[in-house]
């Protein structure tokens, strides 16, 4: 089982999509950088997620996306798919 991302890997990650510091990432998580952000950690862990639509809705922040990867992650053969 992978170790998921934590919040400073989430804002990296969010960071590394326009170049701006971590610590310029707001909290808010908008649709596109949610399409960034999954594809990002589908990348880094070789995984395809199937996220339902609660699972989104709870990622429109930091925090709530760290607590959804923090259970997908953790229950590999529920959430995702060859």
């Amino acid at each position: 089982m992978s170790v998921p991302p934590d919040r400073e890997d989430i804002l990296a990650m969010l960071a590394s999509l326009d170049g701006r510091p971590a610590q310029d990432v707001p909290e808010m998580i908008e649709s596109m950088e949610l399409a960034w952000l999954v594809h990002q950690v589908e990348q880094r862990y070789g995984v395809r997620m199937e996220l339902d639509s609660g699972q989104y809705g709870r990622m429109t922040t930091v925090s709530g996306a760290a607590d959804v990867l923090r259970e997908v992650i953790g229950m590999p053969d529920e959430h995702f798919r060859d």
